[in-house]
């Protein structure tokens, strides 16, 4: 083995990476703002399990399991009384909290309790929590968490192979080196238990002798994506004074696809130069998403993806793999946990290991 190739030991197959039958818990986007009117119920599936949608006269959004806990009529035929959801077949009714409020043939409502998930509207799209109680927030820009924003809702669309697929392609070191021709090595930082960053915070290719000079006066990385809840992407790009921000909210569908919200941000500016000048960025990062997506699309349709062999630039990939493999994994359709606790340990205790050995 060639001694400037080191590889790095995989002694455990992933139980969640590239796995269409598990989930991480976590906040997966469901659909646009603007697609959901005041009193509007609509019928969505989502990871495999089938839900309703509605938004209340005081234009809250509450999502709830499809089926009416009395005799399992669709509530998506249902309509929207005030805040409330009645069923179209024996017309129970049921609050924002899920708890049935009203039974027309009896005085009293039954004490029972229609499953509701956490809800939450940012970004101009409606996010769902796949457990009971958030651990953590609605993924957002690391470098935009205490500024003023503004977000841009992109187009979605549909790509043939499992979200992690799309993930790793973002921190292929192997591909910035052989394709691209960019020296791009990572540094690796944990957020929180639901999120890792990886950044580069220098350029090394072909940089003229002005920009050598001014290298150390770059505060933040030229580039830096960080992943949420093994589903939703972040990413920056760009110097101090001219950077993209865009997120790619991923989740999966039947058939073993990937459905891509796209979103944008920029910096709030003030003026016309300053709305113009975020103008010309969200353009910027559209056209970045664009050839990203364009020039990988049928690498990735096609792929069987199996690490066997990893080597030291595979080191980054590595490391997302160990980070989805420490999450809570959900099983598709049931969203009930994927195994027990005991199993998790013994299996972290054999997980895929980030030291590098050399041959």
């Amino acid at each position: 083995m060639d001694a400037n190739s080191p590889h790095i030991k995989a002694t455990h197959k992933p139980k969640i990476f590239n796995n269409s039958e598990r989930f991480i818990e976590g906040w997966y986007w469901v659909i646009p703002s603007d697609n959901l009117g005041i009193n509007e119920v609509k019928s969505i599936t989502l990871l495999g399990r089938k839900l309703v949608i509605y938004r209340g006269q005081d234009y809250q959004v509450t999502i709830c399991d499809a089926y009416c806990p009395h005799m399992g009529a669709h509530l998506g035929e249902g309509t929207v009384e005030g805040n409330e959801l009645r069923c179209a077949f024996h017309h129970w009714k049921f609050n924002a909290d899920g708890i049935c409020v009203e039974i027309p043939c009896l005085d009293e409502p039954l004490s029972l309790k229609l499953k509701t998930w956490p809800t939450v509207e940012k970004y101009g799209i409606i996010w769902i929590w796949t457990g009971e109680i958030p651990r953590e927030s609605v993924p957002f820009v690391p470098e935009l968490e205490f500024q003023d924003y503004e977000a841009v809702l992109g187009s979605s669309f549909v790509i043939n192979c499992h979200p992690h697929l799309i993930m790793l392609n973002a921190i292929d070191t192997q591909y910035f080196q052989g394709v691209q021709v960019l020296d791009i090595g990572f540094e690796k930082q944990e957020l929180n238990q639901n999120a890792i960053i990886f950044s580069k915070y220098k350029r090394q290719y072909h940089d003229l002798p002005f920009k050598k000079v001014f290298r150390p006066l770059y505060k933040n990385p030229i580039y830096s994506i960080c992943y949420w809840y093994g589903s939703t992407v972040t990413l920056t790009v760009g110097t101090d004074l001219r950077r993209c921000y865009l997120m790619l909210a991923l989740r999966l569908i039947a058939g073993e696809q990937v459905e891509v919200q796209t979103i944008f941000f920029t910096k709030q500016r003030k003026g016309l130069l300053g709305w113009l000048f975020n103008r010309l960025m969200l353009w910027l990062s559209n056209s970045l998403v664009q050839e990203l997506i364009r020039d990988e699309r049928n690498i990735l349709q096609n792929m069987q993806f199996n690490l066997k062999n990893p080597i030291k630039v595979d080191q980054s990939i590595v490391q997302l793999i160990n980070h989805v493999e420490m999450q809570k994994p959900l099983m598709w359709k049931t969203w009930l946990l994927a195994r027990s606790p005991e199993t998790e340990v013994k299996e972290t205790q054999t997980k895929w290991r980030d030291e590098l050995t050399n041959d």
